[in-house]
């Protein structure tokens, strides 16, 4: 189930996996209201008879402009936190009777290497992605009976389709150059640790949190 707010986007998802042999349906979702939340699990409940995994990717990051804690205006730090960190805990809370009634569920939180970092001029973005850390943890330890994992991947800068206008090609090459592997992180570069959380490979692993950023840092 692709759970995404843009339909053209979650459409040509659906395609790509379609054209791949697969199945996949799109639900127009809001991670930040509950009720749109609550709907998208019932959906996909009601398609596919189960919900095994979730994946907490929806944040804002991209279309934010680089600014000094005290510059951030109150209304984007609080829709920050609204998508990154109550976005993350809404769906969680939503698809967990599912994974509860099967006794299994994995559960896997994007959260971003800068949490260690602690990396400038983002105060929002780096707090919201450190307490989807201790969200990591936290609910581990209260879905680990029901045979549910819950853990963390924490990307470096990582470029997509969205156009992150406040970087420019220098600060890319030093972001880069910060790494063991000096060349910029991708999407395709995180599937691998993502189907591995998603599978039974990791059974006895939760409430962990993964860098896949290149070697940038080393935690």
């Amino acid at each position: 189930m692709i759970a995404e707010r843009n339909p053209e986007s979650g459409r040509r998802v659906v395609g790509e996996i379609e054209e791949a042999g697969g199945k996949a349906l799109f639900v127009e979702t809001d991670v930040a209201d509950a009720e749109s939340v609550q709907s998208m699990a019932e959906a996909t409940d009601a398609a596919f008879g189960r919900i095994d995994i979730l994946v907490n990717n929806a944040a804002i990051f991209s279309t934010l402009d680089m600014r000094r804690f005290d510059q951030i205006p109150l209304d984007e730090w609080d829709a920050v936190m609204r998508v990154n960190i109550t976005g993350p805990f809404l769906c969680a809370r939503a698809v967990a009777p599912m994974m509860r009634r099967r006794k299994f569920g994995r559960i896997v939180n994007m959260s971003s290497v800068v949490v260690s970092m602690g990396r400038v001029d983002y105060l929002h973005y780096v707090t919201s992605k450190a307490a989807l850390i201790g969200m990591t943890r936290s609910l581990a330890r209260e879905l680990g009976a029901d045979g549910v994992t819950v853990n963390a991947i924490l990307p470096s800068a990582t470029y997509t389709e969205i156009e992150r206008k406040t970087v420019t090609p220098e600060q890319k090459k030093a972001i880069a150059a910060m790494q063991c592997i000096p060349r910029p992180e991708v999407p395709e570069d995180l599937i691998g640790t993502l189907l591995f959380l998603a599978s039974d490979a990791s059974a006895f692993m939760t409430g962990q949190s993964l860098a896949v950023d290149g070697g940038a840092s080393h935690l």
